[in-house]
């Protein structure tokens, strides 16, 4: 697949992906159109060699396992990436008024760069769950904005910006019809009774497509590329990949954002839990078990940073990434990233063997790093690893900047790695 080929698939991608139980459930679309087979938590893993896919909540961890798994050479080759993205999530009771409005009450969920979320059209994004225990995946049209205040009435607006999180942040769905309850308005949307739904995951999301941009078509602007960019180049890479000796991976977790804490997030038992269960359904367990893990790798695959023309003297001068120069191999020394000299090693093989570019990435040491899935995966599980992932100009915003050649050259290096490089 071509650069341009892989961010209109990208982008595709993305659209279906509004929330993080929708990127599972397209992860999963495609890897089942692909002959996946969906495993069921409750049942037995499936005992012969094959490729399958879990999906708990929003997150989804999917696999190949080779005709001839042996366990006295096999192991694991995983990439992990991440579902979520920072978002306003709507509160309990969603539904509030103020001035004559009809508004959504709303939480800040993980760290969003909170000006991004003005005068933008939203849509509501999640599931909602029935009385019977039933999961509905919802996605409304742009319904909500959050207004900005005019510069005619606060003067100060374009000098010192500031958002209460409580009073600021609560976006618009009507005016002057408090009969239009929104919880009503989204249970429709699923054609269930309001009555019905006793409990939601719900998030807004910016309703603008993604772009291809610039004089050369260069640049892709979209939501969500900080992680979407690595679960879809992991799925990808997954489904094109030549099978080699090891069971291949990916593990698409939630909750990233806001620490991995979860019994989807990283921190979490699950990609633990499905490589016990993968192993012993192939008959290894005890020292069989320790013996493949300790032949197994990871690649922490989260979108990072590109250099920022506008604050240079916010980068690290000696490394100074950009888009459209190859993913970059994140470091730090105090290890919020995973890559030491055997995970280095690691990817650089990877890239060799796929033709693609390697960019460093290292922090300006004094600015405050920031972290992935990957340590707590390393904690967990004691693998070599290292972290990567294509460099964005604007992270977290509601609409991050990319290059159009870093999201297809990802898939090909974890491609190359799954391969066995």
């Amino acid at each position: 697949m071509d650069a341009r080929a892989h961010i209109d698939d990208l982008a595709a991608f993305i659209t279906a992906s509004p929330s993080s139980f929708h990127a599972a459930a397209e992860a999963g679309r495609r890897l089942a159109a692909a002959g996946f087979a969906e495993q069921q938590e409750a049942d037995a893993f499936a005992a012969t060699p094959g490729s399958g896919y879990l999906i708990r909540d929003g997150a989804i961890v999917a696999w190949r396992c080779p005709a001839h798994v042996d366990p006295a050479r096999s192991g694991f080759r995983i990439v992990g990436a991440h579902t979520d993205s920072p978002a306003l999530k709507l509160k309990p009771q969603p539904s509030a008024s103020g001035s004559g409005w009809q508004q959504a009450a709303v939480e800040i969920y993980g760290g969003p760069l909170l000006n991004q979320w003005l005068d933008r059209e939203l849509g509501v994004a999640g599931r909602v769950i029935t009385r019977e225990g039933r999961q509905v995946l919802v996605s409304t049209p742009a319904w909500l904005r959050v207004p900005q205040v005019a510069p005619h009435l606060d003067r100060s607006v374009n000098e010192s910006l500031h958002l209460d999180r409580q009073q600021h942040l609560k976006p618009v769905y009507a005016v002057g019809r408090p009969d239009l309850d929104l919880l009503e308005l989204i249970a429709a949307q699923t054609g269930l009774d309001a009555a019905d739904v006793v409990a939601h995951d719900l998030y807004c999301h910016v309703t603008q497509p993604p772009t291809v941009f610039g004089p050369t078509g260069e640049f892709f602007a979209s939501s969500r590329l900080d992680n979407l960019s690595s679960v879809h180049a992991g799925v990808a890479a997954l489904l094109a990949a030549e099978e080699g000796d090891d069971i291949t991976v990916v593990a698409a977790f939630d909750h990233e954002e806001v620490g991995s804490g979860s019994r989807s997030g990283a921190a979490g038992p699950l990609l633990e839990q499905v490589l016990r269960r993968i192993a012993g359904a192939l008959g290894v367990e005890g020292e069989a078990w320790q013996r493949m893990l300790a032949r197994s790798s990871c690649i922490s695959a989260d979108a990072g940073h590109a250099v920022h023309p506008n604050y240079p003297h916010l980068h690290d001068p000696d490394h100074r990434p950009l888009l459209n120069a190859g993913p970059l191999l994140k470091h730090n020394a105090n290890l919020r990233y995973t890559t030491d000299a055997a995970g280095n090693a690691l990817w650089r093989r990877a890239c060799a063997a796929a033709d693609v570019p390697v960019q460093d990435f290292v922090s300006n040491n004094a600015v405050p790093c920031g972290s992935t899935i990957g340590p707590m995966t390393a904690e967990r599980l004691g693998l070599v690893m290292c972290d990567v992932g294509i460099p964005l100009l604007s992270m977290h915003s509601t609409r991050e900047l990319a290059g159009v050649q870093d999201p297809g050259w990802l898939a090909a290096a974890l491609s190359a790695y799954y391969a066995g490089a």
